[in-house]
């Protein structure tokens, strides 16, 4: 790192920091404030003017300094000057803290940014501090600003649809066709236009996936730009033009559109939530596009900032009972042979899914939810060696790890512990308590909400040996709760889902080898916060086969391999061809099998328990690959789907979909074409498919032709280039 001028309210601050894969530089503007104009070993340095300040903000009675739907431009922005910094280097990452101070309020802003070593990710989040004599109210809080990108004409834009059973369906436009050219020039004044994208309510992840990218078209040749937001409640993103350049601002929830806000009495913090900001330097830079090496960057950055487990490591082979097998509705009967089948087709843990508390004869527990008791209904026997009990010990004695289903933050309302648990332990607006689909929310800052939860974990896991627990979560709360010292109902959405993290880990810290799957109607909570806690991600509730490949392809732009649940839920009424369809879609993940596999026909058993012993000789090396499409992001309908996962200085992984379409596609491998050698095509699954299916290496195009005959039909290829090349 070096210094010019670094002193305390230095006019004219400029150092740069970081580490060779993420250079940044900072200089001082015109107005004294302090301001990142180069990021990255390719980035631009641009002129500070049209750089942001590091942050930008507003509260009661300061406001912006013009009007327009922008987060920028605050007055907050234009006074916070700088008051010095300080560098951490540790072994594994580099920190930096900068220090700005508004001397007519007192306010102090902490900007923390941090990247891993070697990694081409920067972290960045704010600390407010109240050094003043009175309250502050603010209002937005900028996490991460970064002015000085290409002009909005020369850069798409990157979103991803998030709906359920239709998760990470990413689209790209010109920013331009929001951000229109005005010509600034002639008005001597920045467009007030601005594209915006908001995550609101209890599902961070419901709309939109809580990140974008901008990607530059030709010039130097397909950089790119990738961010997150690392909220589990609301957040906002937006990208606008600013001297003939892009911004971006990345926030956590605001007041405009999230109902957030927070008081700040005098020596009183606030720390905004995290967000992530990933670079792809594009051709000539390891072979793919920009797209592709920002997102690989952003899963090793992932992979860094997450609580370290062995699950990570093991990847072991889930059964859950729930998708298109029992939904729902479990019973001692119906579990027991479906636990020996799953035993034998190389599952290593067994989920019982929903329904184990149902004691109700027409499945009317949804608002009744909440006690967490076994149904003896369903579990006969209990206390004479029977009951639940009986079914987890049967799965230990077939050599799996039991698990349960939970949804702990919901209390039906016709549940008893909706009245034993006192008011203040539930979400509520105006005194009044909410209700949403006959459920209660409860808010885990509350000591007696925990205590429940804590009591139910310790009963599940402590006593009856549970040990992996997914935790679903079926309502959304939008804009959240007002419970005593809440001021905003924002901002007690954001208390509560930092102390539900909060639990998690303690629980985590009590039982270190449970495994934990975040589940909220599949991929409604996917946002970044929550995964470096969880253990696993459920990436969808989709029961269809067909419509399954373009997400399981595009999870891993939200969610490391390793971390990835796909279901494969074969049937015995299925064909064979449907079958090895269904298994392949989820290799490239973590497979979480399901179907009536207890119904099946030997033949049909030995699809599986291929398929499952395929995923077991190559799991080793999904936990530490990037990804990489080389079709390009897939489209929901699009017939040839393609996932790649490229395990540095090893081989590269190929999974590639037909539902329909020519027989034949060719595959780019920008990295394997750069190899400029022979490479070793192998089809790994389905085993039968060797003989009518080809996926042959084409050295002079740098490109895998596939051919599948059939349709729907699925390929997992090992790519290895060979030595000596």
């Amino acid at each position: 790192m070096t210094d010019s001028g670094t002193g305390p309210n230095s006019a004219k601050a400029a150092f740069t920091w970081g580490h060779p894969a993420i250079e940044t530089a900072f200089a001082t503007a015109a107005d004294g404030t302090l301001r990142l104009v180069r990021l990255g070993p390719s980035g631009d340095t641009a002129d500070p003017e049209a750089a942001l300040p590091l942050v930008e903000l507003t509260a009661f009675g300061q406001g912006s300094g013009w009007s327009g739907p922008r987060f920028t431009g605050t007055a907050f922005g234009a006074r916070l000057a700088y008051r010095g910094h300080r560098c951490d280097s540790g072994a594994d990452w580099e920190r930096l803290t900068v220090e700005l101070h508004d001397t007519a309020s007192g306010l102090t802003a902490l900007v923390e940014l941090s990247s891993p070593t070697g990694v081409a990710v920067l972290r960045s989040r704010v600390r407010l501090r109240n050094e003043g004599t009175d309250p502050l109210v603010v209002q937005s809080v900028s996490s991460l600003l970064l002015g000085g990108l290409p002009s909005p004409g020369a850069l798409d834009v990157h979103r991803a649809r998030n709906d359920w059973l239709a998760e990470c369906r990413w689209y790209a436009e010109p920013l331009r066709d929001t951000v229109a050219d005005i010509s600034v020039d002639v008005h001597q004044h920045d467009s007030r236009a601005a594209l915006a994208l908001t995550g609101r309510g209890s599902w961070p992840s419901d709309g939109h996936l809580a990140m974008g990218a901008l990607t530059e078209r030709g010039g130097s040749g397909g950089r790119a730009w990738v961010w997150q937001v690392e909220s589990p409640a609301g957040w906002r993103w937006d990208l606008g033009e600013r001297a003939h350049g892009t911004y971006l601002a990345v926030n956590g929830p605001t007041d405009a559109e999230h109902q957030w806000r927070v008081r700040l009495a005098p020596g009183e913090e606030f720390t905004t939530v995290p967000a992530a900001l990933a670079l792809g330097a594009g051709h000539g830079s390891g072979g793919g596009s920009g797209l592709d090496e920002a997102l690989g960057a952003l899963t090793v950055y992932r992979r860094a900032v997450r609580r370290p487990h062995p699950d990570h490591v093991t990847l072991p082979v889930v059964f859950n009972d729930y998708m298109n097998t029992l939904m729902g509705d479990p019973t001692t009967e119906k579990l027991l042979p479906l636990i020996d089948a799953a035993a034998d087709a190389g599952a290593e843990y067994f989920c019982v899914d929903s329904g184990w508390y149902d004691d109700s004869v027409d499945g009317g527990w949804w608002d009744g939810v909440g006690a967490w008791l076994p149904s003896p209904r369903r579990f006969p026997g209990e206390g004479a060696g029977g009951g639940i009990r009986a079914v987890l010990d049967r799965i230990r004695e077939r050599g799996m790890v039991p698990g349960l289903w939970l949804e702990p933050e919901v209390v039906g309302v016709r549940s008893p512990v909706a009245a034993e648990l006192p008011p203040e332990a539930f979400f509520q607006r105006d005194g009044v308590r909410l209700s949403e689909q006959g459920r209660h929310q409860l808010d885990l800052r509350h000591p007696a909400a925990r205590a429940h939860l804590d009591k139910t974990v310790d009963r599940l896991v402590g006593d009856w040996g549970v040990g992996y627990l997914k935790l679903d979560y079926n309502i959304v709360i939008d804009p959240g709760t007002s419970g005593p010292g809440d001021l905003s109902p924002g901002a007690g959405l954001l208390g509560h889902a930092h102390a539900y993290l909060d639990w998690l880990s303690g629980v985590l810290d009590r039982y270190p080898r449970l495994v934990i799957e975040n589940c909220a109607s599949g991929g409604m909570r996917m946002d970044g916060a929550t995964l470096a806690v969880a253990q696993l991600q459920s990436t969808s509730d989709q029961q269809d086969p067909l419509r399954y490949p373009p997400i399981a392809a595009a999870a891993p732009t939200a969610v490391p391999p390793e971390q990835g649940a796909v279901w494969a839920y074969p049937q015995p009424d299925h064909d064979d061809g449907l079958i090895t369809f269904i298994l392949g879609g989820a290799l490239l993940g973590r497979m979480h099998l399901s179907g009536h596999l207890d119904r099946m026909t030997e033949g049909q058993l030995r699809l599986v328990r291929d398929a499952v012993d395929t995923y077991k000789s190559i799991r080793g090396d999904l936990a530490c690959a990037v990804p990489f499409w080389p079709l390009g992001m897939p489209g929901w309908t699009d017939e040839w789907p393609a996932l790649g996962l490229r395990v540095p200085g090893g081989p590269s992984y190929l999974s590639v979909w037909r539902r329909g379409g020519d027989s034949e596609v060719r595959l780019p491998v920008a990295h394997l074409a750069d190899h400029g050698g022979p490479v070793r095509a192998e089809i790994l699954h389905p085993s039968a498919a060797r003989a009518e299916s080809a996926a042959v290496w084409d050295p002079d195009t740098g490109e895998l032709r596939v051919s599948l005959p059939r349709t729907p039909g699925v390929l997992l290829i090992r790519l290895t280039p060979q030595a000596g090349a």
